[in-house]
């Protein structure tokens, strides 16, 4: 049976690469933005909601009759809203509502159990005088979903970039082994799009990088 998705974040760069591999793959896809315009892309199999996933109405509706929610939540490093976290507890709360499981978010490496992975200009200039809103929200966003009953993977890309997909990526559950902390975006959504079939990482946290 074919599995229906919304991606939440659509019009993201992330976002945008899931929603074009997974029409690819000829799954029927419902996009979830602020914004609808900046996606760029019609298909047969393709839905577009505009809303706000702050309004708990907005995100019901759209993960009505859906089997796999994609969350690719982003702000700018400037924000120092919690946008991804406030917007993860409206969508585990309704995929719960709804009784949908599966649940698939990006975050990122760098914070938390995977602060080791860090180059030192990162872990003492970047992270904490740039990045600093960005990763405590997505540490709080983290917590709402370890929290849940939903079957979530949690996936931690390193510093994305706008190159090929490749298919060729390390996958980290405990990382302390050398990377390069890149990865492209289109690397990132291939491997959230295999987790739809998967249970290796059932309720985990796996980083994933170069």
């Amino acid at each position: 049976m074919e599995k229906r998705i919304v991606i939440f974040g659509a019009t993201g760069g992330t976002g945008q690469e899931l929603v074009k591999q997974a029409l690819a793959s000829g799954i029927s896809v419902t996009a979830f933005a602020r914004t609808p315009q900046k996606l760029k892309i019609s298909h047969n199999k393709l839905k577009i909601i505009q809303g706000d996933v702050l309004n708990y109405d907005d995100v019901i509706h759209a993960v009505d009759q859906h089997d796999v929610i994609f969350c690719n939540l982003g702000a700018p490093a400037s924000d120092k809203s919690n946008l991804r976290a406030d917007g993860t507890a409206n969508i585990v709360r309704a995929m719960e509502e709804k009784g949908i499981k599966r649940l698939i978010c990006q975050t990122s490496l760098g914070y938390g159990d995977s602060k080791g992975v860090l180059p030192w200009y990162m872990k003492y200039i970047i992270v904490p005088f740039i990045l600093k809103n960005a990763f405590q929200d997505h540490e709080l966003q983290e917590v709402v979903i370890e929290k849940s009953q939903l079957d979530w993977t949690i996936v931690r890309p390193g510093n994305m970039t706008n190159g090929e997909m490749t298919g060729a990526y390390k996958q980290i559950l405990k990382p302390i082994e050398r990377i390069k902390l890149k990865i492209s975006r289109a690397d990132v959504a291939h491997f959230m799009l295999n987790q739809i079939e998967s249970n290796q990482y059932h309720r985990k946290k796996v980083g994933i990088s170069y």
